[in-house]
């Protein structure tokens, strides 16, 4: 379901995203904190008595998002659990950052590999939120590796899911599923709806779309 909001393209988020930085100043970081505040306030409405979250994050800005929104939701008393697709030392720029962070909170952070999924499936049922932060708007060919593992095993746990900016594994342009796609009860996106949640198959895997502000005049 999208509410109404003005629908933008991913390379229309992009200009966005690079004049805020370059014209107004906002750094990356700044971008990246304010997505994390809206991300953990929508994590907390989607949570009951259990107060706990696993999240899933990718190496990029997506993952840095979340992150950050771990941050915050220990800020607010709720214990996350942290997945890593892939090695600490393949995080990069502001994503990084958010990363180094978290772990001198001494919060653990679970790196995975290839068929590592199976292992951890039985812990992550008793969690009752995930937040995919696995894959963003930039995502244009076939989903792979080690994210076409994640994916499906995510949408097989039938556990309520929670998306940064897109569900992990759609095109933000034109709605078609890249191989696999996550089926999410919630997608938060930022600034604007992207194109791709409107049309094809995005409506049916973003779930509620609630769109929020980074801060950033259009």
């Amino acid at each position: 379901m999208v509410r109404n909001s003005k629908v933008i393209t991913s390379q229309k988020a992009k200009e966005i995203d690079i004049k805020a930085q370059q014209a107004f100043g906002i750094s990356g970081l700044l971008l990246m904190e304010n997505a994390a505040r809206q991300i953990a306030e929508e994590a907390v409405k989607m949570l009951a008595k259990d107060k706990k979250v696993a999240i899933f994050c990718g190496k990029g800005n997506n993952a840095g998002d979340g992150f950050a929104a771990a941050r915050h939701l220990l800020v607010k008393g709720i214990k996350p659990l942290i997945f890593l697709a892939g090695k600490k030392q393949e995080v990069k720029n502001e994503a990084k950052v958010n990363l180094d962070i978290l772990l001198k909170l001494k919060q653990k952070i679970i790196e995975v590999k290839e068929g590592d999924w199976k292992k951890v499936k039985n812990i992550i049922l008793k969690y009752p939120l995930i937040i995919d932060a696995l894959l963003g708007i930039g995502l244009s060919g076939e989903v792979r590796g080690l994210f076409r593992e994640i994916i499906p095993m995510v949408n097989s746990l039938k556990v309520p899911v929670l998306s940064v900016d897109i569900p992990s594994g759609l095109d933000a342009n034109n709605g078609k599923v890249l191989g696999c796609c996550v089926r999410a009860d919630k997608t938060v996106t930022f600034v604007a709806i992207k194109r791709g949640m409107t049309v094809a198959n995005g409506p049916k895997y973003c779930g509620k779309v609630v769109v929020k502000d980074l801060g950033i005049p259009l």
